[in-house]
């Protein structure tokens, strides 16, 4: 599973709680997590291992950042390659977060079997601020943080992106993307 979203949409806090459910129903989980590098220095934080701290600590997930170091499409020049290695290792469930989302931050979209844009309620005209590139390569839109006082605004930008996503030309003849 690839996953994307905008910076705060809590791609990492998502992943965990999903690894430990998977875990937890005895899946073998890889995460990859990319990172966007300086262009300055080269040098990265890689800090969603940290974010991961439970998962990171179970002996059925496996926890790989990585830095960009100038590869652009949110993931690096080795991600496909990384993950034939963790399947091959025994991982049955391989997650892809990307450094994040913008207009071409998709490329990850060719290596999985399914591309998750994660989007939270609250953060503004997420319709413009998305554009068309990486929706029309989403096969799931998944509003995240939709509790609480959030709970009518993930409900609007969830109306949004169905209505939005009726407008795409179609991917694939058997799967409809779901939001």
């Amino acid at each position: 599973l690839g996953l994307s979203g905008p910076p705060g949409a809590g791609k990492s806090t998502f992943i965990e709680c999903f690894g430990k459910m998977l875990t937890e129903r005895k899946h073998k989980v890889s995460v990859l997590a990319v990172d966007p590098s300086s262009s300055t220095s080269g040098g990265s934080l890689l800090g969603d291992k940290t974010r991961m701290t439970e998962l990171s600590r179970d002996m059925n997930a496996y926890i790989r950042p990585s830095p960009t170091r100038g590869t652009l499409g949110g993931v690096t020049r080795t991600t496909n390659e990384a993950i034939v290695l963790c399947e091959g290792g025994g991982y049955d469930v391989v997650l892809v977060e990307t450094v994040g989302v913008g207009q071409s931050e998709f490329a990850v979209a060719d290596m999985v079997d399914m591309f998750i844009l994660l989007l939270p309620p609250a953060g503004g005209d997420e319709l413009q601020g998305i554009k068309r590139g990486i929706i029309e390569m989403a096969d799931l839109v998944a509003i995240n943080k939709a509790d609480g006082d959030l709970v009518v605004a993930a409900r609007r930008i969830q109306a949004e992106y169905v209505s939005a996503m009726k407008l795409l030309r179609k991917r694939s003849r058997v799967w409809r993307p779901k939001v």
